[in-house]
């Protein structure tokens, strides 16, 4: 097999091209469709495999995959059909996040509604705070999103065009760059690229923040001061940050700064990681070719090459403590113990796959590594069983 031939679960580019048009328009500027998101190459070729995982994404869910309405919103005209050893990927990376992070969310002390965070890194054009909303399942959680400022720019546009269907009756705001305050946010002013935004809601006759969006490059992150550089992230509450695949594109060092600034500032605090692992084999070295013929590294990728080296990663950022727990999976272990019979049965059933060994060895290459540093707040990843 060729390193043009290894497919990523998150980018592959195939199958038949679709008609017709949609209304989504990705996170490219919709205003100037021929404008670079990033001046940098290299960031532009990150960014692009966030393109890709949405188009993904949205396959999935037209093959009855996943469910999730809001993904047309987010890639521009009807899609691309993936293949299905592709399709099975992204199922399967999706509902293992799902799993874990609602997980998180489940409140285990019926007396009291326990307040909680997440903060995820690169999320791009990922539609998970909607869906949780769809599910009802962000009351008394405060989601933030890191990315790129042009992206964030592009996304709140999308929030703009498509206000009722993806967030409802709340309230689309902006951060006023003079006094940090909340200011509704009106679409004739325009939204500068540094600027914070996100959604607040009513609960009874109380206004407060369910959403954020910060425009940063992550690796800048560790040179700013503290976290009320940044509206709405508390230290005082269980939180949980999410890199799905975001991370394992920079370098390690930058890599495990940014999880050290956030650790370093929120005792209750546990993370979700999606990387390719197992790039020791010959399997493994041609996903990197395959990467790398489209100008991407991976360099936490040759530093953690399996799940005991992501699971040593966490203990040293100090995850797996007295009070806390470390945990990982491949994604081929994930489809074959965690995902139930019944439900496997469903999905074979979906297009059928030919490519088996394929599917598995592929699996067998990406992982999903949690930890936790405190008990309170974490009572459902600790009762995920291993």
């Amino acid at each position: 097999m060729s390193a043009q031939q290894i497919p990523n679960l998150l980018s592959l580019r195939g199958g038949s091209r679709s008609r017709g048009r949609g209304r989504g328009q990705g996170l490219r500027d919709p205003l100037n469709p021929h404008s670079e998101v990033s001046s940098n190459r290299k960031d532009n070729a990150i960014q692009g495999t966030d393109t890709d995982a949405a188009v993904s994404r949205l396959s999935a869910v037209h093959l009855g995959y996943l469910e999730d309405r809001f993904a047309h919103y987010f890639v521009k005209g009807s899609g691309t059909r993936r293949l299905p050893i592709i399709n099975r990927g992204t199922y399967s990376r999706t509902t293992a996040l799902d799993l874990l992070i609602e997980s998180f969310l489940s409140q285990h002390d019926n007396s009291t509604s326990q307040q909680k965070q997440i903060i995820s890194l690169g999320a791009g054009t990922d539609t998970r705070y909607f869906r949780l909303r769809a599910k009802n399942l962000h009351n008394n959680v405060i989601y933030h999103e890191f990315d790129f400022p042009s992206v964030c720019v592009a996304k709140n546009r999308l929030v703009q065009q498509n206000h009722a269907e993806l967030i409802g009756n709340e309230k689309l705001f902006e951060i006023r760059q003079k006094d940090g305050e909340l200011a509704e946010f009106t679409a004739a002013s325009g939204l500068q690229e540094n600027t914070e935004w996100g959604f607040s809601r009513t609960i009874e006759t109380r206004s407060e923040v369910g959403y954020v969006c910060h425009p940063l490059d992550l690796r800048k992150l560790p040179g700013t001061i503290g976290l009320d550089s940044f509206h709405g992230i508390k230290s005082d509450i269980a939180t949980l940050i999410i890199s799905e695949c975001c991370l394992c594109y920079l370098e390690v060092n930058a890599a495990q700064s940014i999880i050290k600034w956030f650790t370093d500032k929120i005792p209750s605090i546990g993370i979700v990681l999606y990387e390719p692992v197992g790039v020791h084999d010959a399997f493994g070295q041609m996903m990197v070719e395959n990467l790398a013929s489209r100008g991407i590294t991976m360099p936490t990728v040759q530093k953690y090459k399996t799940l005991n080296d992501q699971k040593d990663r966490l203990v040293g950022l100090g995850f797996g403590n007295a009070k806390g727990g470390i945990n990982a999976v491949s994604i081929e272990d994930f489809w074959e113990h965690w995902v139930a019979r019944k439900e496997r049965e469903r999905v074979d059933r979906l297009e059928g796959l030919d490519e088996v060994e394929e599917w598995l060895l592929l699996a067998r290459h990406y992982s999903v590594v949690w930890g936790w540093t405190d008990d309170l707040g974490f009572e459902g990843l600790k009762a995920l069983r291993s």
